[in-house]
């Protein structure tokens, strides 16, 4: 069977070539007759896999020197606590909440200290991104939090905000390696894999090295620590390997490409030719606002939900797959990750622009 253009917002598309690599070496890695997935964390046919695959993200990403990489289990839902039990020593942080995640952290913050909401879009179902220049923050404030790139949304901040001596967290996952970012502007930066960077089950979390600290939040997990990890590693206790694998294998692919600022290109590309259609539809509607629509996760509508259901069932005569949007939308979202071809893009508006013709 043909493999599908398969737009789903994650677990999603990844490389067909790190795929077939993954393939070959499913039974036999590298001639050490076993898989990745049954070799000990603590061998060292592991360890070349885990240390290569940080050397790698750090030159993609140009990660400085005093940030560690950490390649962790728990989702980037996890991640909702552990950055304030980590980091909240004053008991207080504010969260700008663009979408439905920032909005979760923002409330699983709250289990653990003072989590101000200094900005909000809700009250336009999320379509836009707060003006960061218009916020002025906390001086107590521990840290300030976002959410970089909505995935349900589809929205992206055009802009960070100026938080000054206060580190910036932010959790990347749906943009993760899309293109070039300076990491030395934030202080953490996170995000799971199963987007845009490799199968389900690991979260990588940049961290700068004065925010990993002893005095944390006295309940917080040995596992949450990240100290505990930092010491360890990132094997304080048995990792997700396979998914660290692939991973590494996709920074390889990245690499190959010519690096985050080809993948940029790339993205903006494949992200013109949907938002161009669909600004000359007179059919369908992107939902985002245009100074902050996201290179990923396109959300869009027709304004009438049998037609979109219809639009949704004909896809997948198309090879098109998982273009159904999130409920908190309704409609169609389709996330054009890294690993999405062009021609998924193309095979798209193709058939957009034919449902349109068919029923205008």
């Amino acid at each position: 069977m043909a493999r599908v253009y398969n737009f789903s917002a994650g677990p999603a598309v990844l490389p067909e070539e790190v795929l077939r690599e993954a393939q070959a070496g499913m039974l036999d890695y590298n001639g050490c007759g076993m898989s990745v997935m049954e070799m000990s964390h603590r061998s060292k046919a592991f360890a070349d896999i885990i240390e290569t695959a940080e050397a790698d993200l750090r030159d993609l990403m140009g990660i400085p020197d005093n940030y560690h990489v950490l390649f962790l289990q728990g989702g980037a839902t996890q991640q909702f606590a552990a950055i304030p039990m980590n980091l909240m020593r004053h008991g207080v942080a504010d969260y700008i909440v663009s979408g439905s995640w920032s909005k979760k952290a923002a409330k699983e913050a709250k289990l653990y200290g003072t989590a101000n909401v200094v900005a909000s879009s809700e009250d336009e179902n999320f379509s836009y991104v707060p003006d960061v220049d218009a916020l002025t923050f906390s001086p107590e404030a521990d840290y300030v939090y976002i959410c970089q790139n909505e995935t349900i949304y589809g929205t992206r901040y055009p802009k960070l905000p100026n938080t000054g001596n206060i580190p910036l967290v932010s959790d990347v996952s749906s943009m993760f390696l899309s293109e070039p970012m300076d990491v030395s502007e934030y202080g953490i930066v996170y995000g799971g894999v199963q987007k845009n960077v490799g199968p389900a089950g690991v979260v990588i979390v940049i961290v700068r090295e004065d925010l990993v600290r002893e005095d944390v939040i006295p309940t917080t997990p040995t596992i949450m620590r990240y100290l505990t990890q930092v010491d360890a590693k990132s094997l304080s206790n048995t990792p997700s390997c396979w998914g660290i694998y692939v991973c590494g294998l996709v920074f390889k692919w990245l690499k190959g490409l010519g690096g985050l600022e080809v993948m940029k290109q790339m993205n903006e590309e494949k992200a013109a030719l949907l938002y161009d259609f669909l600004d000359s539809s007179k059919l369908f509607k992107g939902t985002a606002r245009k100074d902050c629509r996201s290179l990923m996760n396109v959300p869009f509508i027709t304004g009438d939900a049998d037609l979109d259901a219809k639009f949704i069932a004909e896809c997948k005569n198309h090879n098109i797959e998982s273009i159904k949007g999130h409920r908190s939308v309704g409609g169609m979202r389709a996330s054009i990750y890294n690993a999405m071809p062009k021609a998924g893009v193309e095979a798209l508006v193709s058939f957009m622009a034919q449902f349109e013709k068919e029923n205008s």
